[in-house]
């Protein structure tokens, strides 16, 4: 095995092990099957793994998750034809992320609000709660080096992000917070209440101004959490989505 190679199994292995207890968890329901294809899924879409990431070796994968191979096989052939994910052959082979995130749209975006209808509210309330609450809950924490490192890092993929990768660049460090909540149920459900909002954020338009106001937020949020200051942790995570929710209903008005 090459040093490249080694880096890139590495990288894998600690993206794996900091995402397991947001998606990654064991498979609870009679529905593996839909279950399985439902969490790989949210790993693609909400930017755990983008194009062109291989996803982690099928063992490996169908321990976390808690199913068959021959299961996980089944969920990865029926996301391949959906052209999602590919397989590769050779020394460096294996399952790679295909998919590609549709483009802003706002017909889109209305698509999608309609789709939700009542729950919109619902869905912005309760990823409120949720992550201003695991903001302050992550700043009360002592973090680890190598966890302090991981939020350091989202943000500043994030920020360094092209503009066709920055909503699941901007998923991926929403979920880092969640995660250093230190409760994997608390992470579990921020990934889906995100999920639940994934085809509305991703429609909405790439605003210059936005952009640099969500990066002060998210600096704002980091810099709180590793102060230990979960009051300012709490605070500048509310101010950013609620800046984020008044865009939306801007979009839909």
């Amino acid at each position: 095995m090459d040093v490249d190679e080694a880096r890139e199994q590495a990288r894998e292995r600690a993206l794996m092990d900091w995402q397991a207890g947001a998606i990654f968890r064991p498979v609870r329901t009679g529905n593996a099957f839909e279950e399985t294809v439902e969490r790989l899924l949210q790993a693609i879409k909400l930017g755990v793994f983008g194009h062109g990431d291989r996803l982690p070796p099928e063992r490996e994968l169908a321990g976390r998750l808690g199913v068959s191979r021959e299961t996980l096989r089944e969920a990865l052939r029926t996301l391949q034809q959906a052209d999602c994910v590919e397989p590769r052959r050779g020394r460096y082979g294996g399952t790679f992320v295909t998919y590609r995130m549709p483009p802003p749209d706002v017909t889109e975006l209305r698509r999608a609000a309609r789709d939700l209808g009542g729950e919109l509210e619902d869905a912005l309330t309760y990823r409120l709660v949720l992550e201003t609450g695991a903001a302050e809950a992550a700043a009360r924490r002592t973090l680890s080096a190598g966890q302090q490192t991981h939020l350091e890092d989202r943000l500043a993929e994030l920020e360094g992000a092209p503009p066709e990768q920055y909503r699941q660049l901007d998923s991926r460090f929403h979920l880092a917070v969640g995660e250093l909540a230190g409760s994997p149920t608390l992470a579990a459900r921020i990934a889906e209440a995100r999920m639940r909002l994934n085809d509305l954020l991703n429609a909405i338009p790439m605003l210059e101004r936005n952009i640099e106001h969500a990066a002060d937020q998210h600096r704002a949020i980091v810099r709180a959490i590793l102060d230990g200051d979960g009051e300012a942790a709490r605070r500048a995570t509310e101010e950013h989505l609620a800046a984020t929710a008044a865009l939306l209903r801007g979009f839909l008005t």
